[in-house]
């Protein structure tokens, strides 16, 4: 009997271990939903995410799709750049815009709610798109003084989707990192242009150069921000001389240095006066833009090389640069320096082969001038696109027509209208950068055109206005100042 009882103890305690350790085994299972009674991970969408978000997070996380972990899926705007988690991605930036020929220049808000609101949209005049909607058609606004093209990084509404998963590296990440993948615009891939008018250091600016003793007090005051684009352009009509005074259109060779500190890159050559100092002093010019690394375009040394376009292959743009004269002399016909000539057969084929190339064209055009000059008053004859001869409204529009992107008048001593025509813009008259006479108040301003390029196209064109007085210091222009001398050029438009 009492071998029997202890074979049944151990059988007893045996069943009771395999139950005890089944209950226990399953139970484990049941209360943390593993095993046999795992549950699969559900996805738990926030209020926060909007349809088309909604949309785009069903074609990954399909009904199919067996997630082992919850994964909660939220989205939220910034008003500046956020710092990501891991599990963070930027899903989309929303930029203010408002129409091409607004003055406007800002909006004010203190949350994104505030900038989505249709109402205060409507009261402001603009509209939030998606950055990549974002083109020169349009006129993108600051938010609170910050222009998202500035730094990217503030004037725009930065949307970010997180992901929250206990397994977020193992199921989540492989899931939606290729998909929320994105490129936006960025310093490395925004090729930006500053392009302005017409340049002359001499005559007076020879006097006041001997005076002051140091050419970049001319620019002392433009320096830093022209030199803070990529690319920046000026049309000079004055060729270095050691024959410079203050009774010709000659540059002291020391105006190099003007030059420089303004972080010149690309240097025209289609002005009419770049010849008054003799060939050898043209010749000699462009051997200093050579030999400072400065581009040039609608010059050279004979017209062969006058005629070459400039090729500009950066950040992933490829823009063809074309500058043609027609206009009242300087152009070059043989082996001499000169600007070059305007024929309408080279035109069409340049513009042709440089769109066949995929490139955005900008031509820029010295064309007959303007001459509407008045001392004592201010005078808006200029301010239309008409010249002393010719039809310029016309001919700059038959540019765009050619399949030109970009057309800008470069003759004109005083700022012209401008205008979206066709699938480009013109800008019919840009004024004097750097010039000496300071009597006239219309020769005393200039446009700088802010191109933005990204991706092969065009996103913006934004215009600032220089000016400079007696001292012949050119300067910004004064907010209040610039948006009204804007507004009196747009009134103008054709």
């Amino acid at each position: 009997m009492k071998k029997r009882d202890k074979k049944s103890r151990i059988l007893i305690g045996s069943i009771l271990f395999v139950l005890t350790f089944a209950l226990v085994f399953f139970g484990v299972q049941w209360f943390t939903k593993t095993g046999f009674f795992r549950l699969p991970g559900v996805v738990y969408y926030d209020e926060s995410l909007n349809d088309s978000e909604l949309e785009v997070l069903a074609t990954i996380f399909t009904d199919e799709l067996e997630l082992d972990r919850d994964v909660t899926v939220s989205a939220k705007n910034y008003l500046q750049y956020p710092e990501l988690n891991e599990n963070d991605f930027l899903y989309n930036v929303f930029v203010p815009v408002t129409d091409f020929y607004s003055t406007g220049t800002n909006v004010t808000a203190d949350s994104s709610e505030i900038l989505f609101s249709d109402s205060y949209a409507t009261e402001n005049s603009f509209n939030m798109i998606d950055v990549s909607e974002l083109d020169f058609r349009e006129k993108l606004l600051s938010i609170n003084g910050e222009y998202y093209l500035d730094n990217y990084n503030n004037g725009a509404i930065f949307r970010v989707i997180s992901f929250d998963s206990k397994k977020y590296d193992e199921e989540i990440k492989p899931l939606v990192e290729q998909a929320f993948k994105k490129e936006y615009p960025s310093k490395k891939n925004v090729l930006t242009m500053a392009q302005t008018g017409v340049t002359a250091l001499s005559r007076a600016m020879n006097a006041k150069l001997d005076e002051v003793g140091d050419a970049t007090y001319f620019s002392q005051n433009l320096g830093e921000y022209l030199s803070s684009f990529d690319l920046t352009h000026t049309s000079n009509e004055s060729s270095f001389s050691e024959y410079a005074y203050s009774g010709n259109i000659c540059s002291d060779p020391r105006f190099i240095d003007t030059l420089t500190a303004i972080g010149l890159d690309i240097v025209e050559l289609t002005g009419n006066h770049n010849q008054d100092c003799g060939d050898e002093a043209a010749l000699e010019t462009i051997d200093i833009y050579n030999n400072n690394s400065i581009k040039i375009v609608g010059g050279g040394k004979t017209a062969d090389e006058a005629a070459i376009p400039l090729q500009i292959n950066e950040k992933g743009n490829g823009i063809t640069f074309l500058a043609y004269n027609l206009s009242t002399g300087g152009a070059t016909y043989d082996d001499t320096p000169g600007a070059n000539q305007y024929y309408e057969e080279n035109a069409v084929d340049e513009i042709k082969k440089a769109k066949e190339q995929g490139n955005l064209v900008i031509v820029d055009i010295q064309y007959y001038e303007c001459s509407a000059y008045v001392a004592t008053e201010e005078d808006t004859t200029c301010d239309y696109a008409d010249s002393a001869a010719g039809d310029q409204i016309g001919f700059f529009r038959h540019l765009i027509d050619l399949g030109a992107d970009i057309v800008v008048g470069t003759s004109a001593h005083q700022p012209q209208t401008f205008e979206l025509y066709g699938d480009g813009a013109i800008y019919y008259g840009l004024g004097n950068l750097f010039f000496d006479q300071a009597w006239w108040p219309g020769t005393t301003r200039s446009l700088v055109l802010e191109h933005y390029f990204y991706n092969n196209k065009l996103l913006q064109t934004r215009i600032n206005v220089t000016v400079y007085g007696s001292e012949l210091q050119t300067s910004l222009m004064f907010e209040d100042m610039k948006n009204q001398f804007l507004e009196r050029l747009i009134s103008e438009r054709p």
